[in-house]
C-alpha cells in the first residue's frame, strides 16, 4: 500500500464507503418499517 500523503488522513475511500453503506443500512431498514407497516405490524411491545 502507498503512503497516505494527503491533508485529512482519517478520510479515504474506505471510510467513504463505510458511510455508504450505513446510510444504505439506515433507509433499508426504515423502508422495512414503512412496508411493515402497511401490514399492521406494530413497532411498540
Amino acid at each position: 500500500m502507498s503512503p497516505r500523503n494527503s491533508s485529512s488522513p482519517g478520510v479515504d475511500v474506505f471510510v467513504g464507503l463505510l458511510f455508504v453503506s450505513v446510510a444504505a443500512l439506515v433507509v433499508g431498514i426504515s423502508l422495512l418499517a414503512v412496508e411493515l407497516k402497511s401490514y399492521g405490524w406494530d413497532m411498540a411491545p
